[in-house]
């Protein structure tokens, strides 16, 4: 009976944890250009003296779902979305280098180009100074271009270019901070490849509905979980009735 009970017990256990991680996909449903962390189950025998003679359910997660999501226009300047694949590279709190695709973009007082997180925005020599001015313009390849306040409406000046990369999908981590970076620490390279789209956003790349119908799943299976240990319980007090009898 304890084998039936621990392999449900741990069963519920996980598919709690797997909740949790879908609760906090459909938190972020309208989140700009969040990713959905993906989960999975599998068994794992319990090693120790002997053969093993216990088996435990346990949720993993494999990695991030990197689909793109939708691309909302918002006609602002400063506003960019990643156009198929690709990432931007940002700064982190601790000063080491991420990657984000929020492509809401502001200046900051010190004049530091910047996500709406606070993360300041990595260029060609590390973060992005934009100097006071009229007009702003970022390309598809990421370049920034200002008119000088005084200067002609003809008169842009490129200032600096946004770091693009595109690493493998397969070496990319989330980080508690929210940032993608690579499972094994070494720095992505400028990809020309990446395209930005020029006054737009990138939506969450979470499907309210499919959330919806895992949450319901995930439910329905701790509920059947919770009627294993039940029905574990019962069956060891029918066999201790049983041998009272005997």
């Amino acid at each position: 009976m304890d084998k039936m009970l621990y392999l449900a017990m741990t069963g519920a256990k996980q598919t709690m944890v797997a909740q949790q991680i879908n609760s906090n996909n459909l938190a972020n449903v309208s989140t700009p250009a969040f990713k959905a962390d993906l989960e999975q189950f599998r068994s794992m025998q319990v090693e120790g003296e002997g053969f093993p003679s216990r088996t435990y359910a346990m949720v993993e997660n494999p990695g991030i779902d990197t689909t793109p999501g939708p691309i909302n226009t918002t006609g602002r300047d400063l506003d960019v979305a990643i156009k198929g694949d690709g990432w931007i590279a940002v700064q982190a709190k601790d000063g080491s280098e991420a990657y984000s695709r929020v492509g809401a973009l502001h200046i900051s007082n010190l004049g530091i180009l910047e996500t709406s997180s606070g993360h300041a925005v990595i260029g060609d020599g590390g973060p992005i100074v934009v100097p006071q001015a009229e007009k702003i313009e970022i390309g598809m390849d990421g370049s920034i271009s200002i008119r000088p306040i005084g200067a002609g409406a003809n008169e842009m000046a490129e200032i600096g270019r946004i770091k693009l990369v595109n690493p493998a999908a397969n070496n990319l981590t989330k980080g508690d901070d929210g940032l993608i970076r690579t499972k094994d620490g070494t720095i992505a390279a400028p990809d020309i490849g990446v395209q930005l789209v020029s006054g737009a956003i990138e939506g969450s790349n979470v499907s309210a509905i499919k959330s919806m119908v895992k949450m319901i799943e995930l439910s329905r299976q701790y509920e059947m979980q919770v009627k294993m240990m039940k029905t574990a319980e019962e069956n060891d007090a029918a066999v201790t009735q049983i041998m009272k009898m005997s």
